[in-house]
């Protein structure tokens, strides 16, 4: 049996660059409790989180995470160590089966607590790459050179770094971020505004299936097409001036005549290559909420997107919208979810 799935709720909390004292589960029991109130549910069928242990310090650190859910009487529940995007597929997946009707999604992190350029070295080959100590950001820069070698300006990543600030200050739950200034490279051709700021947050999605979405949302924002796609790990196998996985996730999502899409771009040029990839028109809004460059929190930023993507349907401002999520160095694994009215 397989059903039609839409977000109906989205909540997420007012993110913060510093550490304002609050453990995960202090972090994640707001946005829990309001999305609670905007279904009137109290339980849900499934459930299902994203999160990273690193980041927290602690191994099984979704478990403590579950006292904002309620896990008494039992529930039925899973988590992926992946952005919330991947816990929101694996709901779709299971709602897909009929067995259930709502899902729970949601995703945190503080990458407050720590270094998250060295953190993410872990997520290297541990044979080859890991070893030499590359962090995020130089792999990113590495990746921006090949972008600009293969016919850009860094013009044009200053561009996107403005929009995005300009639009997060807008933003009641992004960061206030100043507009870029004449800045030094953090690593070149990358500079300071061209990276996504530490930040810590969390955000929750509900889904539902069939008739009860049209129960719990006058607008629901049905799934029409997901997929997610990941290309080799070693960097020396890519083509780095492009997105391979993300144009074949966007092709087999049918990522096409979108008016809004919220793009997990943690650097500049990653959203241009991603306009590139899935193919968006020039008259396509591209993260109207400031995207990650306006606030990053790491394990939901890619949820984020596509709750931010469900939001303009459910206002009734556009009738076909487009989430992305990534992960990995030099968007490795990419996933896109085309929401229409």
């Amino acid at each position: 049996m397989s059903r039609d799935v839409a977000v109906v709720a989205f909540a997420q909390t007012k993110h913060t660059g510093e550490d304002a004292g609050l453990t995960e589960v202090e972090l994640l029991a707001p946005v829990i409790t309001e999305i609670k109130q905007a279904t009137g549910l109290n339980r849900f069928g499934f459930t299902c989180s994203g999160s990273l242990d690193y980041l927290a310090g602690a191994p099984f650190s979704f478990v403590s995470a579950l006292d904002t859910v309620g896990a008494w009487p039992p529930i039925s529940e899973s988590h992926v160590e992946m952005d919330g995007a991947w816990a929101l597929y694996e709901a779709w997946a299971r709602l897909r089966h009929g067995d259930v009707d709502t899902a729970l999604v949601y995703g945190f992190g503080k990458s407050t607590q720590g270094s998250l350029r060295e953190l993410m070295t872990l997520q290297l080959d541990p044979y080859y790459l890991a070893p030499l100590g590359p962090d995020q950001v130089s792999l990113a820069a590495l990746q921006a050179r090949a972008f600009l070698d293969a016919g850009h300006k860094e013009d044009d990543l200053r561009a996107v770094a403005a929009r995005s600030r300009a639009a997060g200050r807008a933003n009641p739950y992004a960061l206030d971020l100043p507009d870029p200034a004449d800045e030094g490279y953090e690593v070149a051709p990358l500079r300071p505004h061209d990276c996504a700021p530490i930040t810590d947050g969390a955000a929750a999605v509900v889904l539902a299936a069939g008739d009860r979405a049209r129960e719990l949302s006058e607008r629901p924002a049905w799934i029409r097409g997901i997929d997610h796609r990941i290309e080799a790990h070693s960097l020396g196998a890519r083509d780095l001036s492009r997105s391979e996985s993300a144009a074949l996730a966007a092709e087999r999502a049918g990522a096409r005549d979108v008016e809004v899409a919220e793009l997990h771009a943690q650097f500049s040029h990653e959203e241009l290559m991603l306009r590139e990839a899935i193919g968006l028109a020039d008259g396509v809004r591209v993260n109207p909420s400031g995207g990650p460059l306006a606030a990053n929190p790491v394990m939901a930023t890619g949820l984020i997107r596509i709750g931010e993507a469900a939001s303009w349907i459910h206002r009734g401002e556009a009738r076909r919208t487009l989430g992305h999520a990534a992960s990995g160095p030099c968007l490795q694994h990419n996933l896109v979810c085309v929401l229409e009215a």
